[in-house]
């Protein structure tokens, strides 16, 4: 589908709106900044092209179809799980840590975690966003806290049960 030029899309708006929450949500879902890079990217161009001509809240909309395709991404037979990146900025070696500790939690986990905690999400707006019941959504973020007390804990504990 091409590019619907009728729609009155204040581009540069929206861009300057959302494209750092959106690079923050997909750098902790993918742990490296060029694709992170590259999903926001895809999320703009999808919004370009397939979103509807007034989305009730192009933040959610461009959140879910970025979520989505990081998941499409961590899907891939090539990707592998990198080091956190040295391009985040923390302020000392504790933080860095407990940044490391939540890279090392499973992508829909750290998904949640960071549209809860980082961006603010509610878990209704995270389960409309990731089209999941707020159930399960109030369910990993508790599975997710349970494993990062964990590895807080004891940070050569692996994730078992």
């Amino acid at each position: 589908m091409a590019f619907d030029s009728s729609r009155p899309v204040d581009w540069e708006a929206l861009v300057n709106e959302h494209e750092n929450r959106l690079y923050r949500t997909a750098l902790a879902i993918l742990g490296d900044p060029h694709e992170a890079e590259d999903a926001v990217q895809d999320a703009f161009l999808t919004y370009l092209e397939k979103a509807p001509a007034h989305p009730d809240s192009p933040g959610a909309w461009l959140t879910r179809v970025l979520v989505n395709g990081c998941r499409s991404r961590l899907r891939l037979a090539w990707r592998r799980t990198v080091p956190l990146p040295d391009t985040l900025s923390v302020s000392g070696p504790e933080e860095r840590e407990d940044l490391e500790e939540l890279y090392s939690l499973p992508p829909e986990d750290r998904t949640v975690i960071h549209l809860f905690y980082y961006e603010g999400w509610s878990t209704d707006e995270i389960a409309r966003m990731l089209r999941l019941r707020p159930g399960t959504v109030r369910s990993r973020l508790t599975r997710a806290r349970k494993k990062l007390r964990r590895l807080m804990d004891d940070p050569s504990q692996q994730d078992g049960p």
